[in-house]
Formats: C-alpha cells, sequence, structure tokens
C-alpha cells in the first residue's frame, strides 16, 4: 500500500511517498519558495541522487501538478501512474473546534475546513488547493485530513481559554487552539525516547521553528500549552507573522495610516516578523549572512527573535514545574545552531549546558542529536521533525479502523528498535 503525504505550507509543499508494507519511503521531497519567486523541486529516492528543478510555482495548485509530475516522470519518477497510490493524507492546519482528530475527507468536511479557513488565512487556503488539486489526480481513493490542532486539544481550560468576554468563546469559538501538532507530536515522543524515560514521565518543550514557528509546554505526551493561538499570528516572532505583540498597536496604526481591518491582517500576517524588521528578508540563512556582513537590522531580527525563544522556553518550565528536555526542530530549529546557541544563552541556572561546537556542527543531516554536554541535568535535542509520517500512521489507522487518541496509539516511532 502505497500512500501519498501532503504537507502544504505557506512557501512550500512537502510530500513522502511511503510503502506502508515494506515500511519504507520511496520518495520524498520539497519545493521551496512558493508564491515567493525562484521556485524549485529537491525530489530524493533512495540509492539515487537528490533531482532538482527550477520550476515557477505561484501558486499551490501549481506546486502539486510538479510534484505529481515528478512522481510519474520517466527518469526521476518512482510510479507509473497515480492511481498506484492507495490513499492520501494531507496536513491541515486549523480544525477550529470542529475537528479534535484526522478524519476521512468528504464534501462536508471540506466545507468544514473552508468554514474556518479565515483563521488560518496564510495555510488553511493552501491546504484546501491541496486536498483539491489532489482529488482531481486521484479521484478515487481515500483522502485523509491530518489537522495541526488536533495534538493541542488535551491543553486545560486555564491554558486555552483567554480573558475576553466568555460569550465569543461560547458564541465564535474564541480560544487557543495551537498548531504543527504533528511535528509536536513526534519530536516529543522521539525525545522521550532519547531521554531513556517513559513518555508519561517527561516534562518536554518543543521549539518548532520554520518560517511558521510554534512552541508547546508537554507534560506526559501531552500538550499542556502552546505558543500559537486562535490563529496561527499569535506566539513567536515568524518569517512574514508578527507572533506576540500589544493588541492596541493594530488599531492605532489604522487610525495613524488609515489600514483598514483587512489591511492591518494582511500587515501582521505577512508583513512583519523577520520581514517587518529586516525589511528585505524571511529566510533565516539570508538574514544570518547579512548580519554577519554588518546589517545591523538583520542582526536586530536575529536578537530579537532569540530572545522570544529564550523568554517562551523559561516560561513554559516554569508552568511545568520543571523540564526535562528541549527540543529544536523544523527547517530553522534543525539548521541554525546560532538561533540555537543565541535563544539557550544564559540559561545555565535552568540547568542546560550547551556543547557550544556540537551545536554549530548540528544540521538536519547529523540526524537525532543531543547538543547538550554529557552532565547537563537539562537535555536539548535537535530532532528533525518527520510530520508525513505521523500522517501515514493516521491514515493507515483510519483505513484499517484502528485510529484512537495519540497519547494511546502505538506510533511504530516509539518503538525503542526505530530507526528514523
Amino acid at each position: 500500500m502505497d500512500i501519498l503525504a501532503l504537507n502544504c505550507g505557506s512557501s512550500s509543499v512537502k510530500y513522502q511517498l511511503f510503502n506502508w508494507d515494506k515500511k519504507e519511503v520511496i520518495a520524498k521531497g520539497v519545493v521551496e519558495r512558493v508564491t515567493i519567486g525562484d521556485s524549485f523541486i529537491a525530489h530524493e529516492v533512495p540509492g539515487r541522487d537528490t533531482y532538482k528543478e527550477q520550476s515557477e510555482c505561484p501558486d499551490h495548485r501549481v506546486a502539486i501538478d510538479l510534484i505529481i509530475r515528478t512522481l510519474t516522470h520517466p527518469a526521476h519518477g518512482v510510479v507509473k501512474k497515480m492511481t498506484e497510490i492507495s490513499a492520501v493524507g494531507h496536513r491541515v492546519v486549523h480544525g477550529g473546534e470542529k475537528f479534535t482528530c484526522s478524519v476521512r475527507i468528504d464534501d462536508e468536511v471540506l466545507n468544514a475546513i473552508r468554514s474556518v479557513q479565515h483563521l488560518a488565512p496564510l495555510h488553511n487556503p493552501p491546504n484546501i488547493s491541496g486536498i483539491e488539486a489532489a482529488q482531481a489526480v486521484l479521484p478515487t481513493v481515500p483522502h485523509i485530513a491530518i489537522f495541526d490542532t488536533a495534538f493541542h486539544q488535551t491543553m486545560p481550560p486555564h491554558a486555552y481559554t483567554y480573558p475576553l468576554p466568555y460569550e465569543w468563546y461560547e458564541e465564535y469559538g474564541v480560544r487557543r487552539y495551537g498548531f504543527h501538532g504533528t511535528s509536536h507530536l513526534y519530536v516529543s515522543k522521539r525525545a522521550a525516547i532519547k531521554l531513556g524515560k517513559p513518555l508519561e514521565e517527561c516534562n518536554i518543550i518543543t521549539l518548532h521553528i520554520g518560517n511558521g514557528v510554534s512552541h508547546t509546554a508537554i507534560r506526559g505526551g501531552r500538550s499542556m500549552d502552546t505558543s500559537m493561538g486562535l490563529t496561527p499570528l499569535e506566539g513567536a516572532m515568524m518569517g512574514t507573522r508578527c507572533g506576540d505583540i500589544d493588541p492596541a498597536i493594530p488599531p492605532f496604526i489604522m487610525d495613524q495610516e488609515g489600514c483598514t481591518p483587512r489591511e492591518i491582517d494582511s500587515i501582521l500576517n505577512k508583513k512583519s516578523g523577520l520581514l517587518g524588521i529586516t525589511g528585505r528578508f524571511t529566510d533565516r540563512r539570508d538574514v544570518i549572512t547579512e548580519a554577519d556582513n554588518g546589517d545591523a537590522r538583520c542582526q536586530l531580527a536575529l536578537d530579537v527573535e532569540a530572545y522570544r525563544l529564550k523568554k517562551y522556553i523559561g516560561s513554559y518550565a516554569a508552568a511545568l514545574g520543571g523540564v526535562d528536555a528541549i527540543v529544536f526542530t523544523a527547517g530553522v530549529g534543525e539548521n541554525a545552531g546560532i538561533i540555537r546557541e543565541k535563544a539557550l544563552e544564559g540559561l545555565e541556572f535552568m540547568g542546560i549546558k550547551l556543547d557550544v561546537e556540537k551545536n554549530l556542527k548540528t544540521f538536519s543531516k547529523s540526524g537525532e542529536t543531543e547538543i547538550t554536554l554529557p552532565d547537563s541535568p537539562v537535555k536539548v535535542f535537535v530532532i528533525p521533525t518527520n510530520e508525513e509520517l505521523v500522517f501515514v500512521e493516521d491514515v493507515v489507522a483510519i483505513l484499517d479502523d484502528t485510529y484512537t487518541d495519540h497519547t494511546k496509539f502505538p506510533y511504530t516511532f516509539t518503538a525503542q528498535d526505530y530507526t528514523p
């Protein structure tokens, strides 16, 4: 059984074709810089050189078409035709209160996803485009939606309730939801294995840092608090999102510059964060390079991001009553050693003893790596995330009618002999 996992982000589409019977990845890859220009696909097949192709992708539909052409390419593909695929798992960022777990997609589910897309304006629209594009190519196979918000449904009311009129929650569902759930699920379970402790006994802080950024406080495998909120806009500073700000700033700027609510929402989601401070960049690699070249605003952007990361680590350690491990993951978390170092600097009092040299040498290709010294009371890991594997296992479980609560479900990557 071959299962295609699609993960449509704001500026990328990751994919993985997985053979469930052999428990192996047939192919995986990513289309980068979707909607922002200079798009390209990087396609990996075990035993072959990585295939790269420049191809402009002005939207996610075009990116999906590029993936399909690559998977079925006579020289670089791995299947003769897409009908060889048994099912497709789709990442969907926001399920509102409509969805608390992964579900099979039908017209009712797709309409429900559309009904909450205003809560995730950068992600739900491309998620929907990916679903529609894949359904057009594979209309007879099951399509499964895996929601970012599902993992965080274990948060207690005091963590997800906002200090706002309670009627807003009752009438409109205004509350903290949280995102990147599959990533936080995967790396927290892997961290428990690295610690050599049962997940039920672990306090773990997971830091998912990509173009989008979210942090989660996890006790006993359950999300206790997370940085993103009603929408993915709250929390850490991100590539184009502002994260936590004074809520009086938007109406102030609306008065000063005559912005409409839609315009100010676009600014906060698409023109803030790293892009807002630097005026030019959303990619941390560009920011780090220019900061090294003396660009003061790029240096400021790095300092702001690291400082805010540090504050979340401290606050979540307090919320959990102590921490066993901190995990960096996703594109930036796995590869930007300088950001990890700046975020952890000064936290020795918490029991974090960073191995500075090892940290700077650690990247995604290093695999699961501890970057603290052997005697560090709190361990810090860099763990490459594998959201697609979570997608695949949820899809198979739904097809087999064995799907259950993530805290009880026996994912393959929780086995002691699992090799990433």
